[in-house]
């Protein structure tokens, strides 16, 4: 009796570890120094605005805010380099088309006047990807670094205009997924702006009555949000 007991202990857990231990795809997949693939996701973008409640000559007062988000298409190409079994430095020349939508209200008399600010950033993003053990085909990871853009759309803004060149710190997570074929890595990030994007220096204005948005504006810092599936 006690030798069956033992017996269906021991049966009994190695079925439990063979159900928590399962094949694995491409196991030696992360072993290689370099990885390459591409990935496309969508962002939405976001300005912090520091009004400064500029008054006009007629009593004109007004506060800049971005009241939603439209979504936008993102796409890039991925290199990636082991520095450790836990940690590689990754780059992601990267093409952003997205759109801003600006909404001015003034305080005198509750009027608004709406902005679309269309962008197409061209990227090289810089992180360091942190990696946790592999556990059967997943591997969880976050990420951090800095992602240099620059918007080719910038010179085409009317009340507001942004300066073309851009610099974000980057978080964000994600996880690994081993498929038999591929690697499949879900990812989300967040960007914070770290200069200031307004331009003060509007000698392309012909209509002097536009610069008070400029005025009521003293600061605008980039903010983004990118969901990218990575095939690797």
């Amino acid at each position: 009796m006690a030798l069956f007991v033992l017996c269906w202990l021991f049966m009994s857990t190695s079925m439990t570890y063979a159900q928590l231990r399962k094949v694995m795809n491409r196991p030696y997949i992360d072993q290689r120094q370099f990885h390459y693939g591409f990935y496309v996701g969508t962002h939405v973008q976001d300005l912090e605005f520091q009004n400064n409640g500029f008054v006009g000559e007629n009593g004109d007062q007004w506060f800049a805010d971005v009241p939603n988000y439209d979504p936008g298409v993102s796409v890039g190409i991925l290199g990636e380099y082991n520095l450790h079994p836990h940690i590689a430095l990754r780059v992601l020349p990267s093409i952003h088309f997205g759109e801003k939508q600006i909404m001015y209200k003034n305080m005198l008399n509750g009027s608004h006047e709406l902005q679309s600010m269309k962008s197409t950033y061209i990227a090289a993003p810089i992180n360091l990807k942190f990696t946790a053990e592999r556990f059967n085909n997943y591997r969880p990871f976050v990420v951090a670094g800095v992602n240099p853009m620059f918007d080719l759309n910038s010179k085409k803004q009317r009340n507001l205009k942004l300066k073309q060149y851009d610099m974000q710190l980057e978080v964000g997570f994600g996880c690994d997924f081993y498929l038999p074929f591929f690697k499949l890595i879900p990812e989300i990030k967040f960007g914070y702006g770290l200069l200031n994007m307004v331009d003060k220096n509007r000698t392309d204005l012909t209509d002097d009555s536009k610069l008070i948005f400029t005025k009521s504006v003293d600061n605008a810092r980039s903010r983004m949000i990118i969901f990218s599936l990575y095939f690797e």
